[in-house]
């Protein structure tokens, strides 16, 4: 097992769940876990029944685990500002204010979470070497994917931007008169500096990703999900990251045999559905069903996540 194992899937399939119920059995085993929350809408701390923030907390109750929950807000706020700063040291003070402007309304153009998160993603697993695992509890399919996405799409981006550095330095010294010395130039450009360190920690996101990461993908036993789960998996592997297993969430529990009622019919009606979409599951997915975790009557927290994680069935190494 790699040493980034991500959950990803729908949203509402309780990808939570079964992250906080691995994380649970990853640390039962005597691994030093960290617990990554990067879905907005944060639920980690009604399983576990503390607060969390975006620095690595202690569980209550556990000695080799923590959680962490990133805050989309405030890592889009670091991003920008170290953008700010960055850019400030290599512009006159008169167009300061422009580029204030600017970032303002990048603040809130498309993407701008997911280029801010993946930044903080990064200095996640950068830093991970205190730990034998780190698992992600993603946010639902599309926003994952779109982050995922990113160490192929922004490295060529960087490489363009590189390019007309390049070609904008080469004016400047062309530009340059007599004995003067040209305004810019390639060697020590701290421009050039930037995008260079930018692309290193892409490619490091993207190699650690391929080689040192795992996917599982949660889903319901019901056509819909099974049709995201799908689509994803062929996503996943347009960006070369393979999906381990598929994890099967909340299967209905069969009554007994003795139960005959209104309630106990229904319940065997939507066992059979069920169980066809499972078996249906096991046929067309190469990934393998690595769990089948059958519902339970009311939250899951850290009572019931010792049942929970029983029923997955990924041993730590």
């Amino acid at each position: 097992m790699d040493r980034f194992v991500f959950f990803g899937g729908k949203g509402g399939v309780g990808k939570t769940t079964v992250s906080s119920a691995y994380a649970h059995k990853c640390a039962r085993a005597g691994q030093a876990v960290l617990l990554v929350s990067t879905d907005p809408a944060h639920s980690t701390a009604d399983v576990f029944g503390q607060s969390f923030d975006d620095d690595p907390t202690p569980v209550r109750g556990y000695d080799t685990l923590s959680v962490m929950e990133i805050d989309p807000e405030a890592a889009v706020d670091d991003h920008l500002m170290d953008v700010k700063r960055s850019l400030g040291d290599q512009v006159s003070p008169g167009i300061v204010n422009e580029i204030d402007r600017q970032i303002e309304l990048a603040h809130r153009t498309p993407g701008a979470h997911e280029a801010a998160l993946f930044d903080r993603f990064i200095e996640v697993m950068d830093d991970a070497a205190a730990y034998d695992r780190v698992v992600f509890d993603t946010s639902p399919t599309g926003g994952t994917l779109r982050l995922l996405s990113l160490p192929e799409y922004l490295g060529g981006w960087i490489d363009r931007l590189l390019e007309k550095r390049r070609e904008s330095l080469d004016l400047y010294e062309r530009a340059a008169i007599g004995d003067r010395e040209p305004r810019r130039t390639r060697a020590g450009d701290p421009i050039i500096a930037r995008l260079r360190q930018r692309k290193e920690k892409f490619a490091f996101a993207g190699d650690t990703l391929r080689t040192d990461a795992t996917f599982f993908l949660v889903m319901n036993p019901d056509r819909l999900s099974l049709r995201e789960t799908a689509r994803t998996v062929d996503r996943l592997e347009e960006y070369d990251l393979d999906v381990s297993g598929l994890v099967v969430n909340r299967l209905t529990p069969e009554p007994d045999p003795d139960e005959d009622g209104r309630g106990a019919r229904y319940l065997r009606d939507t066992v059979e559905t069920e169980r066809a979409r499972l078996e249906e599951t096991r046929e067309s997915f190469e990934p393998p069903v690595v769990a089948t975790i059958e519902a339970r009557a009311r939250e899951v927290d850290g009572a019931l996540l010792e049942s929970v994680a029983a029923e997955i069935d990924v041993e730590p190494p």
